[in-house]
């Protein structure tokens, strides 16, 4: 065994004393801190102010060059990509991605009411726009079906009245459907870019994942309903997996090999041209009767690709920047726009090929752009009689994974009832209206409910447990005892202007005491005394009038005498009228002094019942904000119970709550910050070393 020498002991002994005296720090008996300790404690003087001329003409080169970097984060990574670790992995990445995108371009052309080859233009000008503004390394932005299939809705119900003629051939039918998305497009990208540039991106927020699962469901059904034409025109066996471009090919060569588009008129791509159409100003006489659904795809868009993108990111650890996403996706519809695209957003099935085949930046989306460019200019002719029927199986096949979002329903049935309602509702608005109807519905009834349910919140009455200055759930702790004489009392929701009554009704029913039957007993019982010294004063009156008019001092005594036999025998003739609860009141109500107990109790003394507490402790710990309506009922609280001769205070009030109790005057003469404590256990222990408050203040707050 190896022995300690003196220093060692000696650091031994130093270390056991600096625990014991941290220990009696600990224990230490502190000064209770309300607000206004608070306040003191953390006061700032003010800092002399300087000229910042200066300052701001040296920083504002800097200002503008962090400004750029900010929206134009191309800048920022692509000098630090490392080229030995990343550029093979991309490349790959982006070879297999451009291989999907190009049949889902042309399938997904269809959903949108277009000729397939605008589905290769919404390929490539958007991925390469993105791949200069967008900050997520990792999704696949282009050609999307639920977008696609809201576009279709739109083209399909203004394309003819744009035309302004029944008789329409296919042709000028496209045309104006063409400048139709594009406009759209071009308008779902100033939404987009405009909310960004305000800092917008938290609107997201409104959309939960089951609403946002919920619908793109409900429009997978939509799409797949939707293909049952072009299925149904011709049987072919659709395919996905490693070898699906072969299989695609395959009935490409099928087609043209057998004439069917000649011998059994089956619809196909069509003439693909070759090159890139010029950039055309958007109509801008359609923007009054796109503006609502181009907000709803814009939303929608946003929310589907901020989703993946922080789901990637949370992944592979870096951070995804809301407001600059939507200025990413914004530009990248406007510009698209110009140059005859239709509104995108990112694809699932794209984002996880370009994650799972090596991707690591937007590199790889470049190169997939690129190889659709390729596409465009030289080789789209190859597709001129694929079938439109093997670009409806491409379609259905990608709604796998939306599809097997029907087993959530299971799922959340088990977790969250509430989840599983917005999912229900979401998905059947969705499917029996339309799809930017469905999305209205979805999002006020998911508001509506997250109202309703702060409308019920959690209340409870709060037990310390034993040797602790932590303050638990009687209900749900056994060990939390409550305090003698003191009721502590939670909500676990905000108080505003929803529930602030039911916060009122539930505090009263917990304690254990019927407030405003005590409250009404004690003003009727008081209102009784007052009358009854009111008639006597009136008798009173009345005889000295007639003692006034009598003359002469023999008279003048004769008259006293019987004022004071009148006076008594008027008291008699009252008392034997009162009934036995009133000739109780009397016998203590004889005087406003004299109608309190020696406690100073009014209640005692007029025979009601006190509570068995006497102080009551809110703790405001869950309130973010408040409203007028709150702080009336807060007011309110202090009055009814103070009425009851119970003393309010509260507690663990956030700074930015306390602010707004200061604006709306909260705070008066009768209610001041040292009935504020930072603490539940500070309220208590203040509460303790005052057991009952004097019913005869002369400041009592007024009921609102």
């Amino acid at each position: 065994m190896c022995r300690r020498g003196p220093r060692d002991t000696q650091a031994l002994l130093s270390a056991t004393q600096a625990m014991e005296l941290r220990r009696r720090d600990y224990h230490m008996e502190r000064p209770l801190l309300n607000q206004e300790h608070l306040e003191e404690l953390g006061r700032w003087g003010s800092a002399p102010r300087t000229r910042q001329w200066r300052t701001w003409l040296q920083c504002s080169h800097a200002r503008a060059r962090a400004l750029l970097l900010q929206h134009l984060p191309v800048l920022v990574w692509l000098p630090r990509y490392p080229v030995r670790d990343w550029l093979l992995g991309d490349l790959l990445s982006g070879l297999s991605v451009a291989i999907m995108q190009l049949p889902q371009g042309l399938a997904y052309a269809l959903l949108a009411g277009l000729p397939p080859v605008f589905g290769l233009y919404s390929s490539f000008y958007p991925v390469f726009i993105y791949f200069l503004f967008g900050t997520s390394r990792h999704i696949s932005v282009g050609t999307f079906a639920v977008m696609s299939v809201m576009v279709g809705s739109v083209t399909e119900s203004l394309a003819p009245q744009a035309l302004n003629d029944s008789m329409i051939n296919e042709t000028a039918r496209d045309a104006a459907r063409v400048q139709v998305a594009s406009t759209l497009s071009v308008l779902v990208g100033l939404f987009q870019v405009g909310l960004g540039l305000i800092h917008f991106g938290f609107v997201v927020t409104y959309l939960s994942e089951p609403l946002v699962r919920g619908y793109t469901t409900a429009a997978a059904v939509q799409v797949f309903v939707s293909q049952l034409k072009y299925v149904f025109g011709l049987h072919l066996s659709s395919h996905s997996g490693p070898l699906s471009l072969i299989y695609l090919i395959g009935a490409t060569g099928i087609s043209y090999g057998m004439g069917l588009k000649h011998r059994f008129d089956v619809d196909v791509v069509g003439n693909i041209p070759a090159g890139l159409v010029p950039p055309a100003a958007p109509n801008t006489q359609l923007f009054s009767k796109l503006v609502g659904s181009a907000f709803t795809i814009a939303v929608v868009g946003f929310a589907i690709a901020i989703s993946l993108g922080k789901i990637f990111a949370l992944r592979h650890g870096y951070r995804v920047d809301s407001n600059q996403e939507l200025v990413a996706l914004g530009l990248s519809n406007l510009i698209g726009g110009i140059f005859q695209c239709f509104p995108v957003s990112c694809s699932m099935s794209r984002s996880l090929v370009q994650e799972s085949t090596g991707g690591n930046s937007q590199v790889a989306g470049a190169i997939s752009s690129l190889f659709i460019l390729l596409i465009i200019v030289k080789l789209g002719e190859l597709f001129h009689d694929l079938p439109k029927a093997v670009l409806a199986a491409i379609i259905i096949v990608n709604l796998k994974g939306m599809l097997r979002q029907l087993s959530d329903v299971r799922s959340l049935w088990k977790a969250n009832q509430a989840d599983l309602l917005i999912w229900l509702v979401t998905f059947m608005a969705t499917i029996l209206l339309n799809l930017d109807l469905g999305l209205v519905v979805a999002v006020i009834f998911s508001l509506v409910l997250v109202v309703v349910r702060t409308q019920m919140p959690h209340y409870s009455v709060l037990g310390q447990v034993p040797d602790t200055d932590i303050y638990r759930d009687v209900a749900e702790y056994s060990e939390a005892k409550e305090v003698l004489g003191v009721k502590v009392f939670r909500s676990s929701a905000t108080v505003y202007f929803a529930n602030a009554e039911f916060y009122s009704d539930a505090l009263k029913q917990r304690c254990g005491v019927d407030v405003d039957f005590l409250i009404s007993q004690k003003k009727k019982l008081l209102k009784k005394r007052e009358q009854l010294k009111l008639k006597q004063l009136q008798k009173e009156e009345k005889l000295q009038k007639q003692a006034a008019s009598s003359k002469g001092a023999s008279v003048s005594i004769n008259v006293n005498s019987s004022l004071e036999d009148m006076r008594s025998n008027n008291v008699e003739d009252c008392k034997m009228m009162m009934s036995p609860g009133d000739k109780m009141e009397d016998a203590t109500a004889n005087g406003q002094e004299d109608s309190k107990a020696p406690d100073g109790s009014i209640l005692k003394a007029l025979g009601l019942p006190q509570p068995d507490f006497h102080s009551l402790i809110l703790d405001l710990g869950a309130l973010s904000f408040v409203d007028t309506v709150c702080l009336k009922s807060l007011k309110n609280i202090f009055h009814d119970f103070r009425e009851i001769e119970v003393e309010v205070y509260m507690a663990a009030c956030h700074s930015p709550v306390v602010s707004q109790l200061e604006a709306g005057h909260f705070f008066d003469a009768s209610i001041t910050k040292k009935h504020l404590f930072a603490s539940v256990h500070d309220a208590v222990t203040f509460a303790l070393q005052h057991p009952r408050p004097v019913p005869d203040s002369p400041v009592s707050v007024t009921r609102l």
